[in-house]
């Protein structure tokens, strides 16, 4: 269904893709808008089972409509990048993620609002979870079932 890497000499393992694409801080999410032209908008983001939640707001704009339309789904996070002049060449890692999007429900809502005070404002918890309180009815949470993921790096 997937095409493989070409460059199997920077591929990382499945599992290793996994733990950096837990780690990351912020990714993109590609999605077909209406007008059949691809969209990549940047989120910070969460994961967990085997799933990534973006968080944004109830009516989630062109976001929510695509998914809407259409929930294949594409998610990049590239880190640790590292441009080496002199050597015409990049040090970096890569996660590619595909998937089927959609709206999360009020109680997993909750637990991937919860997963983004704990991962961004672990030192705030208590005001975290009042502002998840708050503003509950005003956010909406896209969850991403992970269908494929690949890894790759160059690490000079």
């Amino acid at each position: 269904m997937f095409k493989p890497m070409r460059r199997k000499d920077r591929q990382i393992s499945e599992t290793e893709s996994y733990e950096i694409l837990k780690k990351g801080e912020y990714g993109f999410l590609g999605t077909i808008g209406l007008n059949g032209y691809p969209s990549c908008t940047p989120f910070n983001y969460v994961v967990g089972d085997n799933c990534i939640y973006v968080h944004l707001a109830r009516k989630g704009g062109a976001v929510i409509e695509c998914v809407s339309n259409n929930n294949k789904i594409s998610f990049t996070h590239v880190d640790k990048i590292e441009l080496l002049s002199d050597e015409f060449v990049t040090n970096y890692e890569s996660i590619m993620v595909f998937g089927i999007a959609e709206i999360a429900g009020d109680e997993e809502k909750r637990k991937a609002l919860t997963m983004f005070i704990d991962k961004y404002s672990g030192n705030f918890k208590e005001d975290g979870m009042k502002h998840i309180e708050e503003d509950f009815n005003n956010t909406s949470v896209v969850k991403i079932n992970i269908e494929h993921i690949t890894g790759k790096a160059r690490r000079g």
